[in-house]
């Protein structure tokens, strides 16, 4: 059972992650870009010649998941719920960064309905101190409800617009597209063992949640920011239902105004929601 006190007094030590081109290139293959045919921008992400960090990559280049066990959270029972990226600035290709993670709060849904856990990191710029990006992960714990805390608010996110779209793009993947995506950190075996996937409820193994994620947030920038990474600011949504790998994301997006964007993410072969109340914004 979760010890509110315990965790939350819990002090992690900050961490340095160096990295540069060849991971940042890796990360985009693992995201699936240049699978389409017709994408006049996957160069600026793959090509060291002229390359652009995506703004998702933040997620991996300093991966922290010590935590989860730090707390002594049911991992058989832990899923992602939620991600958040807030760029500063824009990301960096290559450099050296230094991480501050902390958790934010739990919340206690109750006996046998779980618990919701916040877990923020801050990114900053090794060399200069400035602050790149803040990352806000909710996690939920299916196995730990029941431990006496508070309930909530759990930050809220907007629902997308009941009409349609005003732009949608198709983005493939390839069977071994989780494979290739866990070379850049995540090797959760939930996306690889067929027979850890199957105690965990899944048919198969499924694609990472933050590579779905991953994936949402490059189609957005394709079309919604002509292709360039930098104008992305913020960037958020709902992990809503599994997606797998071989899959094709249908991404649907909303202009709310100038900066402001509603999106959402579907398996089209399934028709079903896998990313839901997607916001992001434009500098």
């Amino acid at each position: 059972m979760i010890r509110y006190a315990d965790a939350m007094a819990m002090r992690f030590p900050e961490r340095e992650y160096a990295y540069d081109t060849n991971i940042a290139q890796l990360y985009a293959l693992g995201i699936g870009v240049g699978l389409d045919a017709a994408d006049s921008s996957a160069l600026q992400y793959l090509y060291e010649q002229s390359i652009q960090a995506l703004p998702s990559l933040a997620t991996v280049v300093a991966w922290e998941d010590t935590w989860l066990e730090a707390i002594e959270l049911d991992l058989t029972k832990v899923v992602h719920g939620e991600q958040r990226i807030t760029l500063h600035q824009p990301l960096p290709v290559s450099g050296k960064l230094r991480s501050r993670f902390r958790l934010r709060d739990i919340f206690d849904k109750g006996p046998g309905k779980g618990a919701i856990v916040l877990a923020e990191t801050q990114l900053f710029d090794a060399a200069t101190d400035a602050l790149l990006a803040t990352l806000l992960s909710s996690v939920f714990a299916r196995g730990d409800g029941g431990f006496g805390g508070e309930p909530g608010p759990v930050p809220p996110m907007r629902p997308v617009p009941e009409r349609k779209p005003d732009a949608t793009l198709l983005s493939p993947t390839m069977p071994n597209q989780a494979a290739l995506y866990r070379l850049s950190g995540d090797r959760n075996p939930l996306h690889i063992d067929p027979a850890f996937a199957s105690k965990a409820g899944f048919p198969k193994p499924i694609l990472h949640g933050l590579c779905v994620f991953g994936m949402a947030n490059y189609a957005l920038i394709r079309l919604a920011a002509a292709g360039d990474a930098a104008q992305l600011e913020h960037f958020e949504a709902r992990f809503s239902a599994p997606f797998y790998p071989g899959e094709t994301l249908l991404t649907e997006i909303w202009q709310l105004t100038e900066h402001d964007i509603a999106f959402r993410c579907l398996s089209a072969e399934r028709n079903l929601v896998v990313l839901d109340r997607g916001n992001a914004r434009l500098r």
